[in-house]
């Protein structure tokens, strides 16, 4: 019985694997085997790592606007109470924004939630 070789489906199934160890080290970007198990554990960490990435941005822009808010005598979260009790519907992403790049507009903000007066 003659041996059977790798056919055309093959020969793609693998060259498309080791396309994407491009840049690996060793015998991860060289030899098939080795390459299959990077690239899965590599998809696997992009998969888990694009959900935590959503999370790592939320409390970051939280610490951005609890360090603002407390130089200027507010806590977070007496902060976003009152914002939230007089309806005011700004995104922790939008609010770190505008602590970080106008400190001028935010403190203005707070010193609005302080006295109650923000419509």
């Amino acid at each position: 019985m003659p041996r059977a070789r790798g056919g055309f489906k093959t020969r793609r199934r693998r060259k498309r694997i080791l396309e994407m160890t491009k840049g690996y080290y060793g015998a991860k970007s060289r030899l098939y085997r080795i390459a299959t198990e990077a690239v899965d554990k590599a998809l696997s960490y992009a998969y888990k790592d694009r959900r935590l990435k959503k999370r790592d941005f939320r409390s970051l822009w939280i610490i951005r606007i609890n360090a603002a808010t407390r130089a200027l005598g507010l806590s977070y979260s007496q902060f976003m109470n009152k914002l939230k009790n007089m309806n005011v519907t700004l995104s922790r992403k939008a609010l770190a924004d505008m602590a970080y790049n106008d400190p001028q507009s935010f403190n203005n903000l707070v010193e609005m939630v302080k006295k109650g007066n923000v419509k």
